[in-house]
């Protein structure tokens, strides 16, 4: 072997020196090259991430709201429009309609390199970022092509995740539209404050003119508001009006940077804000027209339409209103209310059902929509002896004669032993006395509590055969489980008690008017309704209303109940309608609410006055406060023969004006085999043929007067024909609406007997329970 050999012993290794720490500028180095991989990673991650959103994102569909069509609801005649629904007071214009001053200011107000940036402004996005996260106030940080984005595909959400989204839809829109498209959109998207969407409703909100008149000043204006249109609308004071001019000269300033406009044009405008002309109310809800709509939309609803279709399905809507009709409803309560009792304090309402089909026509609810949403015609009050023709037509039914007698002394016991529950009529003490032997008839024209309830204990299970009466003629039943102010399909405390007959019950004015036409139309029932005709936007009928009669009473029943109403208007309390000049019948009617003292008598929370002619049936309530306040002692006259007769006799007037004069039929003059004895007819009238009642020179001042009863059948007086209105569908609906046929008219016939008392006769009133009644 050769070459050289390891010495004998242990191996030793050579010792390295020791490392030396890396300078300060070495440590440095070395954590920068790491930051800028983690940030390159990062930036790669984050531009990935944008590049899947971005690819991945589809823009869209429209928002729901920008898509939609207006539903509009007509009048009768199909053409008239009453209103519309609408998610947004919208309308859409091409931007050859909006002046370039206008352009130009908005562009100056929210993005001044609008012209020129990519559809976002990342310098603001960082901005507003750092903003946020430090707790500050949330920014937007917003170029206009952003606000569009957000306000046509997006959410009002404040969030990262929607920003995102917002920026990547705003890169893709940019690629795929104009910038004058875009701002066309926005100018007609944005919202302008008043409730106006786009600047052709701003311009007419805030000037009452076109967009395409706008001045400089105006536009400027406009341009401004969009910042914040609660804190720069003029109309809501002087700091409001001070905010707007500081944000004004700023637009003006910015356009004149801009060379849009010059210095010396800036300086001019920037003198003073533009005039703003007083508008007049243009809601679509002003007036009655919002409980209109609000009527229309429920039973829409009842027809199975539900609130998409109704605010932006296109609906083409045909009502049954008459704008005659409405027109007398509302001018009738104007011309007749009392002076001085304010509309937030006493309540009128109307209504006015066509007999024969159960259109309304026409009705009054009340305030202006938007100072109150209650519709008194649909709410309602205890309606008093309003009720007691039901009970003369279940009564009729059950075998009794409008001749025959019943109970008119004060008061009436319901149990034999005179104790318990009891009826008085009106008067003093015990209330007046009418004698033991009161016909029928004579108890409905004086309106006489004591005759009534005698009625309600002959019948067997009367109470439950009133009710079914009322409830087979129109009115709802009551349904417990429905509370609030709409009483369309409810009759809240409608119930088979004792004192039934004397008008406990809430019903609705509507209703009321609707049953007792059922009575004008010879017991025939139609179903109350307020939408004839829908139709979708592509012209196709969703919808048609068809006319259908239910018997509820037979026709002699209607005939005599209608024909002891006329006695009512005739000669009994409520002769105020003579004054209609033509065959009217009705009924008065007051109600009494109990003091939560003891010590305090009851006290009269409601007057009526509901009657009909062959062609209309109508309804007028006097409320005050929630429907129950006190009327006697704070209205002049509160009997239903006084303002609510006078009101009724002013609305029918005016509904028939031009319309024919027509006679009811003759009465039947039933006389079947009663349930009970004891109630024999009175003594028989005169053979001699009665004088006609003549029609009164002056409305009665009070319903209490003493008439002298008579026994004749009703003698109308016939007033001088007037030309028939311009209105082609008038108070009945349109000429496609077939009249009502004209009823045969009345011959002589012996008039049933005459009546016996003499005392003073005065209206009965209703309390929720069978006890102490007063007048009604």
């Amino acid at each position: 072997m050769s070459g050289k050999r390891r010495a004998p012993g242990a191996a030793t290794k050579s010792k390295a020196g020791p490392k030396r720490p890396l300078t300060r500028k070495q440590r440095l180095r070395k954590v920068g090259k790491w930051f800028l991989i983690v940030c390159l990673v990062g930036v790669l991650v984050v531009v990935g991430a944008f590049v899947y959103l971005y690819q991945s994102t589809e823009i869209p569909n429209a928002n729901t709201e920008f898509e939609t069509e207006t539903s509009y609801v007509y009048y009768a005649d199909g053409k008239t429009e009453v209103g519309s629904y609408a998610t947004q007071n919208r309308e859409s214009i091409p931007i050859e309609d909006m002046p370039e001053d206008l352009q130009n200011a908005v562009v100056a107000a929210e993005n001044r390199g609008f012209w020129s940036d990519k559809g976002i402004d990342p310098k603001g996005i960082v901005r507003a970022a750092f903003s946020n996260a430090s707790g500050n106030s949330q920014q937007g940080a917003s170029t206009i092509t952003q606000q569009y984005v957000k306000i046509l595909y997006l959410t009002q959400e404040r969030s990262y995740q929607r920003k995102l989204k917002e920026a990547i839809l705003s890169l893709k829109l940019q690629r795929t539209t104009s910038k004058t498209e875009i701002l066309e959109g926005y100018l007609n998207t944005i919202y302008f404050g008043r409730g106006a969407y786009g600047v052709q409703a701003a311009a007419e909100a805030f000037f009452n003119k076109d967009a395409k008149d706008l001045t400089l000043r105006e536009s400027a204006v406009l341009a401004s508001v969009l910042n914040n249109p609660s804190r720069f609308d003029p109309a809501n004071g002087r700091e409001s009006r001070q905010a707007l001019k500081e944000r004004y000269d700023y637009v003006l300033s910015g356009m004149a940077k801009a060379d849009n406009i010059t210095a010396d044009q800036a300086a001019k405008a920037e003198r003073r804000l533009p005039k703003f002309p007083k508008i007049a109310a243009q809601s679509r809800y002003a007036g009655q027209k919002g409980h209109m709509l609000a009527m229309v939309r429920d039973e829409l609803h009842r027809l199975g339409f539900d609130d998409d279709q109704i605010d932006g399905g296109g609906l083409r809507v045909t009502t049954t209103f008459t704008q005659k009709a409405m027109a007398a409803a509302e001018e009738g309560v104007k011309e007749q209310r009392p002076e001085g009792f304010g509309d937030k304090e006493l309540h009128v309402a109307v209504a006015s059902v066509e007999p024969g089909t159960g259109a309304l026509r026409g009705f009054f609810g009340g305030q202006d929509y938007l100072q109150s949403q209650i519709n008194w015609a649909v709410t309602g009050g205890q309606v008093g002896s309003t009720f007691k023709p039901f009970a003369v037509a279940a009564g009729l039914k059950e075998g009794y004669a409008l001749k025959d007698t019943f109970e008119g002394n004060s008061p009436f016991y319901y149990s034999e032993d005179g104790t318990g529950p009891k009826v008085e009529n009106e008067g003093s003490g015990d209330g007046n006395d009418y004698g033991s032997a009161v016909t029928l008839l004579h108890g409905l024209e004086e309106s006489i509590n004591t005759v009534f309830a005698d009625l309600t204990v002959s019948m067997p299970d009367g109470p439950d055969k009133i009710l079914k009466t009322a409830e087979d003629l129109g009115i709802p039943n009551w349904d417990r489980d429905q509370g609030g102010y709409n009483n369309i399909d409810n009759s809240p405390g409608l119930e088979p008690v004792a004192g039934i007959a004397l008008g406990s019950a809430t019903i609705a004015p509507v209703n009321m008017a609707n049953a007792y036409a059922s009575i004008a139309n010879g017991g025939r029932a139609a179903q109350l309704h307020v939408v004839e005709k829908v139709v979708s936007k592509d012209g196709e009928q969703l919808y048609g209303h068809k006319d259908r009669n239910t018997r509820a009473v037979s026709e002699d029943i209607a005939a005599d109940t209608s024909y002891a109403m006329q006695q009512v208007v005739q000669s009994g309390t409520g002769t105020a309608a003579l004054n209609l000049g033509r065959p009217a019948a009705g009924k008065t009617g007051t109600a009494t609410a109990s003091s939560p003292d003891p010590a305090i008598d009851d006290y009269v929370s409601s007057a009526w006055f509901v009657g009909f002619t062959p062609q209309l049936a109508t309804a007028v309530m006097y409320v005050r406060g929630k429907g129950q306040g006190q009327l006697d002692g704070w209205l002049p006259e509160y009997y239903g023969g006084s303002y609510p007769a006078r009101t009724w006799t002013d609305v029918m007037g005016r509904a028939l004006e031009g319309t024919e004069v027509e006679d009811f039929p003759e009465p039947a003059l039933l006389d079947g085999d009663a349930p009970e004895d004891g109630h024999a007819p009175a003594p028989p009238p005169p053979t001699n043929k009665p004088k006609p009642s003549k029609k009164p020179s002056k409305t009665p001042e009070t319903e209490s007067a003493t008439p002298t009863p008579t026994p004749t059948p009703t003698a109308p007086v016939t007033p001088v024909p007037t030309p028939t209105p311009t209105d082609p569908c008038g108070v009945l609906g349109c000429p496609t609406t077939p009249p009502p046929a004209t009823p045969t008219p009345p011959a002589e016939t012996p008039p049933p007997p005459a009546p016996t008392p003499s005392a003073t006769p005065g209206q009965a009133a209703t309390t929720p329970t069978p006890r102490r009644v007063r007048l009604g």
